[in-house]
């Protein structure tokens, strides 16, 4: 049983050592982003420091279409702002579902210039009041803002 346990504890060993020295350009990300770009505000002592990090400030966080056509796509572009001290990068901005699709830049908008989201909502096959939401994530604190959009689908009499 010794033997056992100890066969295994090496080879354990042999795969750690391996494994944490793979060949790490493998695992680089296409992206052009650097690292520098993402800063923790949170120092050890559990203050918060955000000065000098991206901020986003959008012009408005709702926006409604009022009443639409089913199978009507609209859309709306939200503005916004970085604010903050550094860098804004957005990393994804992801609809509720699939009938709301957001378009954004990935590159990094320099602090003090202005960029923006334009959400496609797609009315096909809904009715009624519709409340879908965009959560863009970005290396803010803290990093998620929800965007909102409604309408009231009207279904033609046919």
């Amino acid at each position: 049983m010794r033997k056992l346990i100890f066969h295994l504890f090496i080879y354990i060993a042999l795969f750690s050592t391996i494994s944490c020295n793979s060949d790490s350009s493998k695992n680089k990300s296409s992206s052009n982003i650097s690292t520098d770009l993402i800063q923790n505000p949170v120092t050890s002592d559990g203050n918060t420091n955000k000065s000098g990090l991206p901020e986003i400030k959008f012009q408005k966080l709702e926006h409604d279409f009022g009443a639409i056509i089913d199978g009507e796509k609209v859309s709306y572009t939200f503005k916004f702002e970085n604010t903050g001290g550094s860098d804004l990068v957005i990393t994804s901005a992801k609809g509720s579902c699939g009938c709301t699709v957001p378009k954004f830049s990935k590159e990094p908008i320099p602090a003090g210039k202005s960029g923006e989201i334009e959400i496609i909502f797609d009315s096909s096959g809904k009715s009624g009041v519709q409340h879908k939401t965009v959560t863009v994530l970005a290396n803010t604190q803290p990093n998620t803002t929800t965007l909102t959009v409604t309408a009231e689908i009207i279904t033609p009499n046919k």
